[in-house]
Order: C-alpha cells, then structure tokens, then sequence
C-alpha cells in the first residue's frame, strides 16, 4: 500500500492581494511549494459560496462556487477589468486577517465591473457553461437574485407565492430580474473557469486536490428552496426537525447546526439521484472527496425545529449502504474519505469499513488522560488518513499552549518525544508522518509553527471564525527542504510507492 502525505491550506487563506486568497498567482506558487515538499495531496475546505457566518459548511448552493476566489488580476489578463477598477478599493488592510464585511461591501461591485465589460464577448462560451450546468444553475442565480431584491432575507421570509414557487409568479421574476441572473451566471462561468484552470495546473506536477463537502446543506439556500421534497419540511416550508450533534464530553448541550434533515425515504424513491448528481459534480472539481459528518449517514442526529439546544434531539438511522450501493452503481469506485469523528457505535465502525473509505484520526484527540485512546498512533489501522489536527482544532502549538488539558499536554510530551529544540509542532508533524495511516495531513499552519492566534475555526461560535491568512514570506526554501526531508524519512515520498 503506497504512503503519500499533504498539506491542508484553503484558498482564502492564500496570501493573495485584495483581501482573501484566489484562484491567481499565490495559488499556483503554493502548489509548487507542495511540488518542491514532497507532497502528494493539498486539502481544502468547501469551495461553495459561503453566506452568513462566512462557513464554508454553510453555503447558499451545494454546486456554486465562492465569488470570493475569482482572481482580479485574471481578469484583467482577460481584458474585463483594468487595474483601476480594483487597486485602490478597500479590500481590508491586515495581511494575516480577512475582512469579510470590506469584502462583501466591495468585492462584487467590482465582479460587476468585470460582468458588463464580458457579457457580449463571451456570450457563446457562458452559453455553453448554462447547457452543461443545467441542473443546478438557473435555481441558483435566480435564487441570489431574489435573495439581493429581498434584502439578503432568507427564502423561509419571503413572501408566500415565490417562497412557494407559484410558477407565475417565478417566471415574472425571472423576467423583472433577468440582468441580475445573468451576472450570477457569469460570476459561475469564472468561478469554474479559474478553479479548472488551476486545478489542471495541480495535478500536472502529480499532486491530487482533496475537496470537502459538508452531508447537510443550508436552509437558507438555492439546494433547500428549489427542492424542497428533499427535506423534512413543513407544508410551509418549514422544517420539522434539524440537524446537530448530542451532548459529549466536549459540549453539555450538544451542537445545534439547524440544517434541514433529509427525508431518506423519498430520496430512496429517486435512486438517491440528487446524491448521486452531487458526488458527480464532485467529482469533477477534486480527485478525492471528504464527506463531512460522515457517520450521519449510518444514524444522525435529529433535533425538533425551535429547539434551542440540541439536547432533546434522537438518533434515526440513515440510509447507510443503501445510498453508497447506488453511488458505485452509478459512478463506480469513487475516492472518498469519510470524516468518522465524534460518538461512533460499533455500527457506524461496521459500516465505515463496509464501504472501504478510510477514516481519520486527529493526533490532538490521542492525548486524554481518561482514557486509552483509539486516536494513539499504535492504535491505527493503515486504511486511515492521519492528521495534527484539521480546521475545527486549534493548532498544535495553539494546543500545546492554550487549549490543551496540562496532563494531555505531559502525555503527548512524553509519547511523542516533544522538545523545543526540534519545535513542538515539528513534533506533531513527525507522530503523524511516521504512523502507520496510509496518508497523513497537516494543516499549513502547524509547518508555519502558529499559534492560536491561527486557528481557523472555532465550533459554535461565530464572527471569528475562518479569517487567517498566510504571510507572502512564509514559503521559504528552507521549509520546503524540511517538509521534503520529513516525507523522505518517513517514506511518504512518490519514488517510495510500493
């Protein structure tokens, strides 16, 4: 079995100019940085079109990209913006943090720009993108449009007759609004344009993008309006039960996430079709897929609507197999990682490993004193996908020296060989890289040896979350040689493949 590892960077954390990381110049720069490491694998989170909260797991379309990580200066290249147009819009000022409101404020004023000066020109390939896009497209734009003539409210506070659908009034919306849908459409055709661009750039130095997609889609978005016999839903459309996580050792009254739930029967009924579509998009856009909450699938967690805790919540079992015999019925082997953190009973594990798809351990739950851990490197099986920790952990030094319980702190000292001459996060890095998991990962910022200051996101909480960015310095030859000299100890290299 080949070992392989990789770097966890998302796009926005790119130390792109104008305020968020993009599909430009520092993209590609990185994926040579993965080139000259040694690495085989860059994970990124959801690449959907984040709406409130800025999560990338809470977006307004399980198929549309994130405007965000159009590049203006590829535009420029393509004639649709000149330098003036973005250069001197506040975009914000610190080169470590994003500012989402200066962001939103600005951003798409100036994709506008770029709209009306290519509308005409590339009329005949944004035709063909609407034909190949078909499926989902049209529900999206129209759906943002409406949502900005609404003020950004929700679809659930619209008024009755287009929050239902009524056909009359749909079609005279998409009349009224007919210019404002095109530029969705057009912001897509970008979208799409430079993600493909870059992802061929990728893998054309043998490296494999891992993409992720959350299980649950949002409320408030074109997925849940456009079809809602999906979903638990009310005749209001209003759901009747939400999504979340039980009470643990981490949370008294467990995670709320409020995401409608799907109703697995009906979708049973279609041959899981829409589930089938959405891997197949997918698929398209990454070469390996992380399912997010993955054990949902075997049994979730279902919580009435307007509860405010997820305490009252109760199992359902999922449709397990059934939905995965139908996607390899449709798709064939298809790679997938399956997220299988949290509470795990004996029967999720059975159905994990049914399926094939390796799970994760997370080195920073290895260390509870409680407890021998499942998440202890000599624990492992090698159909697994290691990491230091992922986006939802604070990084390892953030751990070592803020979040961590002092005796887990003693424990992985003690178990991983820790010292300060080598550096903590070095450390981390090194028990991950020398496991026995088939792959290990590690996010950008444990190479960087950040603090908590980096962390990406901290669970139920919101307005701090998703924000760090990387410094232009910070991909140095020095940290290329040493991320290479890891991977080649530890046999993770490809010239190492067996």
């Amino acid at each position: 079995m080949s070992r392989a590892s990789g770097i966890l960077m998302h796009i926005s954390s790119l130390p792109e100019d104008y305020g968020i990381g993009t599909f430009g110049e520092q993209a590609f720069k990185f994926a040579d940085f993965l080139k000259a490491s040694g690495q085989s694998y860059w994970q990124i989170l959801p690449l959907g079109h984040t709406g409130y909260g800025d999560s990338p797991y809470q977006a307004f379309s399980a198929y549309a990209g994130n405007p965000y990580f159009i590049d203006f200066k590829l535009l420029e290249k393509e004639g649709l913006l000149k330098k003036e147009d973005f250069e001197n819009v506040d975009f914000g000022t610190d080169e470590t943090e994003i500012d989402y409101g200066k962001l939103f404020e600005n951003r798409f004023k100036v994709l506008k720009v770029a709209y009306n000066n290519g509308k005409d020109k590339l009329k005949g390939e944004i035709a063909d993108f609407k034909e190949t896009n078909k499926a989902w497209l049209e529900d999206y734009a129209v759906y943002m449009a409406i949502k900005n003539k609404m003020k950004l409210l929700s679809w659930q506070e619209w008024d009755e007759a287009i929050k239902l659908r009524d056909k009359k009034t749909l079609e005279a919306y998409k009349i009224a609004l007919k210019e404002e849908i095109e530029y969705w459409i057009f912001v897509q055709y970008q979208f799409f344009k430079q993600w493909r661009a870059l992802k061929a750039y990728v893998n054309s130095l043998g490296i494999k993008i891992i993409g992720d997609i959350p299980i649950y889609v949002a409320i408030d978005s074109a997925d849940t309006w456009a079809n809602t016999e999906l979903f638990k839903l009310d005749v209001h459309k209003k759901p009747t039960v939400v999504a979340g996580c039980p009470p643990d050792a981490f949370s008294d009254t467990g995670q709320l996430w409020g995401n409608p739930i799907y109703d697995w029967e009906y979708l049973e009924q279609t041959g899981f079709s829409w589930w089938i579509d959405r891997i197949k998009e997918s698929l398209k856009l990454y070469d390996v897929v992380r399912i997010d909450h993955f054990r949902g699938f075997e049994a979730y967690w279902e919580i009435p609507f307007g509860d405010e805790t997820a305490e009252k919540g109760k199992w359902v079992k999922g449709p397990a197999m059934k939905l995965f015999d139908a996607i390899y019925k449709k798709l064939g082997e298809v790679a997938i990682i399956a997220e299988d953190l949290g509470y795990l009973t004996q029967e999720v594990i059975d159905f994990r490993d049914v399926t094939g798809y390796p799970g994760m351990k997370i080195l920073q739950f290895a260390f509870d004193t409680r407890e021998e851990s499942d998440y202890l490197p000599h624990n492992y099986n090698k159909n697994c996908i290691v990491y230091t920790g992922t986006h939802d952990n604070d990084t390892a030094l953030g751990w070592m020296h803020t979040t961590g319980n002092k005796k887990d702190v003693e424990h992985a000292k003690r178990y991983l060989k820790l010292d300060k001459k080598e550096g903590y996060h070095w450390g981390f890095i090194r028990g991950a890289w020398s496991s026995t998991g088939k792959t290990a990962i590690a996010p950008m910022q444990d190479f960087l040896g950040l603090g908590n200051e980096a962390r990406m996101n901290l669970p139920s909480t919101l307005g701090i979350n998703w924000r760090w960015r990387m410094k232009k310095d910070a991909l140095t030859e020095k940290l290329h040689t040493r991320i290479y000299e890891l991977t080649k100890r530890y046999g993770r290299l490809k010239e190492y493949d067996k």
